[in-house]
């Protein structure tokens, strides 16, 4: 049985699947363009968006929890706690990148984690690393190396090493998902989401701000929140190779919002060096999603 006759209810699973998918790669990238709309400092920025992502996301686990019938645990035990705080600090981390370099340069070092997270788990847990993930690696390192060197005395190199760390934080937290597979991810994100709150209350004012920014601080949230609830439920309806590749639309659509709302464009060697880290990216998760595809088509005929 091949794509073409597969049940009605496997095709519309799969298309929902792909819709959610992808608007969860466009919210998400709105991410750059609201840090930079907002007057506030990183950390008012985080204690907003934590707060407000914090109930939403709640919300959406104890619908969830509600809907399995209670067997969804929220305990979370010390690996959800040590997800939390890895998480936090990454968001940390991001979010303040955002103030310092281009969007474009934090979008395109982001694309790079799926690398990142290969090269730490098999240094870290000796996890088989592939030929062609070494390969786009390697081509996506020097994509970023003329990024970051371009920010030499540009004032943007900091931002530039802030993307880079939080990039190293999100593959730790993919292997941290991948080894601690009874805890309960999302619930753990929404703990991460109070704690940057409980962080912003103490070490900022995150009271004193304007109107406007209130307004943008809590779209934020909410973005944030969509997004995470989005890719959630789209990704338990299609394969993984198929969500990473969706998931890297995120980058482009960053840097088109960047453009269209914020009339940010990149210099010459950024718009460079995120051609070949976008190459290297979708060439290997479209190397994936074709394998994985070709896979599934075997299968259904046999």
């Amino acid at each position: 049985m091949t794509d073409a006759t597969a049940p009605a209810d496997t095709v519309a699973e799969r298309t929902l699947g792909i819709i959610l998918v992808s608007c969860s790669a466009a919210v998400f990238a709105l991410t750059g363009v609201l840090t930079k709309s907002i007057h506030a400092d990183p950390l008012t920025i985080i204690c907003w968006r934590g707060f407000v992502g914090s109930i939403l996301i709640t919300l959406y686990v104890l619908w969830r929890r509600r809907r399995s019938g209670g067997r969804e645990s929220l305990r979370l035990g010390w690996r959800g706690w040590l997800l939390a705080v890895e998480g936090a600090l990454a968001s940390i981390a991001f979010i303040s990148a955002f103030k310092f370099t281009y969007v474009a340069n934090v979008a395109v070092i982001y694309a790079t984690a799926p690398f990142v997270t290969a090269l730490l788990a098999w240094v870290l847990t000796r996890e088989p690393f592939r030929m062609q993930t070494m390969v786009a690696a390697a081509v996506s390192l020097c994509g970023v190396a003329i990024m970051v060197w371009s920010g030499f005395g540009t004032g943007h190199l900091f931002g530039d090493g802030l993307a880079l760390l939080m990039t190293i934080g999100s593959g730790l937290y993919m292997i941290m998902v991948r080894a601690f597979r009874d805890t309960p991810v999302v619930w753990a994100g929404a703990v991460s989401a109070f704690l940057l709150f409980v962080l912003g209350w103490f070490v900022t004012d995150p009271l004193a701000v304007s109107s406007r920014d209130v307004a943008l601080l809590v779209t934020f949230g909410a973005s944030f929140a969509l997004s995470s609830i989005l890719w959630t439920e789209g990704a338990r309806l299609i394969p993984a190779a198929e969500s990473g590749l969706l998931g890297s639309a995120e980058v482009p659509f960053a840097i088109l919002f960047a453009f269209l709302f914020l009339g940010e464009i990149a210099p010459e060697a950024s718009m460079i060096g995120g051609a070949i880290v976008l190459c290297a990216v979708f060439a290997h998760a479209g190397r994936d999603w074709l394998s994985a595809r070709s896979q599934r088509s075997a299968s259904n005929i046999s």
